[in-house]
């Protein structure tokens, strides 16, 4: 019998607010429709893509944080929870995150914590989605230790746009480095306006970059205010307005990943 091989993609962008994490939330749960086991793992300790699926997790619960400061003590297969729809599982973040980096300042291969901890359940699923804090930092590069994908969200917008040479900068370096396995399967537009000419400009950009136009996904997330409302309540938009173009979209974007 073949092996099972599982996709680990990391979501990241060191912008906030560009749809990193409705991104791994949505895409997420577009995979399971199509009949993936997935698994999110919430690196971010905002927590917010554990709130997105609905997830209050008590003060009892593992998370990311013991994922990767107590190793030797936790097992990854006791911190995943089941959501309420089928074949999406989550292991959720908690605000503990945030103070990570300190404690794991002078240890030995601690860039390697969260690949290592969840190297002995990554074969229970068909992708496992990372998504990453929205900063530079140890957990980000642990994120990109772990994953052999990264799908980059970037806004419709200058800032977003100009920031992605320093996030490639910080991709190649751990591929150097660390993780020869790590490539960039693309760049994903998001929070498209096209009423405004700035959202049309920068996505011209983004089609006619010599460094990024290669990578540009088809599939483009247009802005939408059900993506928002889906997540105030805790559900993901493919879920909660099955035919918004947020719902849409996103089902395209597994659709164009599964190709």
């Amino acid at each position: 019998m073949a092996k099972k091989s599982t996709r680990i993609i990391a979501v990241a962008n060191e912008k906030g607010g560009v749809g990193k994490t409705v991104t791994v939330i949505n895409l997420g749960a577009a995979f399971s429709l199509m009949g993936k086991k997935v698994l999110i793992v919430d690196v971010d300790p905002q927590a917010n893509a554990t709130k997105g699926l609905g997830i209050e997790a008590d003060e009892d619960q593992l998370n990311t944080y013991d994922l990767v400061i107590r190793p030797d003590e936790t097992m990854a297969k006791d911190a995943v929870l089941k959501t309420s729809w089928k074949g999406l599982y989550v292991i959720p973040s908690h605000v503990d995150l945030s103070g990570a980096e300190v404690e794991l300042v002078d240890e030995d291969g601690r860039e390697n914590r969260l690949k290592e901890t969840l190297a002995p359940i990554k074969a229970d699923y068909d992708v496992i989605l990372l998504d990453t804090p929205p900063s530079l930092s140890l957990l980000t590069v642990n994120v990109f230790t772990c994953a052999r994908e990264v799908i980059v969200p970037c806004q419709t917008h200058p800032y977003a746009y100009g920031a992605l040479g320093e996030l490639f900068d910080t991709i190649e370096a751990v591929k150097e480095a660390i993780n020869s396995d790590l490539t960039v399967t693309g760049v994903l537009a998001t929070l498209y306006d096209q009423r405004t000419r700035v959202s049309q400009r920068i996505l011209d950009k983004l089609k006619n970059d010599e460094k990024y136009s290669s990578l540009l996904l088809e599939t483009v997330i247009r802005a939408n205010t059900k993506i928002a409302d889906s997540a105030d309540v805790g559900k993901p938009v493919v879920f909660y307005r099955t035919t918004s173009f947020g719902a849409k979209d996103y089902k395209a974007l597994a659709k164009e990943l599964s190709a």
